[in-house]
């Protein structure tokens, strides 16, 4: 029979994505002063393995990220963000330059061992996502008329 430490293994050796950072406004340039939108999308999904001859169902879901800004900031959110309007992770630069902002993903699951009750796996796997490349642009404004 597998024991919690096995179904850990086997959770940790399920190929889990890695999340894709979407940064707006888009274009790879942000300004300074501006509120930076983050988001990514992690949708919750099954995987069943046979491990030492019995069948491990998991439901695998996002336990929370960690956004890294690129500029040695970074903060943690357990949802994905959303698209402008929402505004639900946001960073403000406050100096012009080149960064490289990322997001890793922390998966957590629940197990069910031969059809039997779900119970919760006893332990995370973070994924860490690829960096972007993101410039920080100063800008004057200018009436015109």
């Amino acid at each position: 029979m597998p024991t919690q430490g096995d179904i850990l293994r086997a959770f940790r050796q399920i190929p889990l994505p890695a999340s894709v950072l979407v940064i707006q406004p888009p274009g790879g340039a942000t300004l300074v002063n501006f509120d930076t939108n983050f988001y990514t999308e992690a949708a919750p999904f099954e995987r069943t393995v046979t491990l030492l001859g019995h069948q491990v169902r998991f439901r695998i879901r996002t336990q929370s990220f960690t956004w890294h800004f690129g500029d040695r900031t970074e903060t943690r959110t357990s949802k994905p963000g959303a698209a402008y309007p929402a505004l639900d992770v946001t960073h403000r630069y406050l100096e012009k330059g080149t960064v490289s902002p990322s997001v890793d993903t922390t998966w957590e699951a629940d197990y069910q061992l031969d059809g039997g009750a779900w119970a919760p796996v006893d332990g995370t796997v973070t994924i860490a996502g690829a960096p972007q490349r993101l410039t920080i642009r100063s800008a004057t404004p200018v009436l015109v008329g």
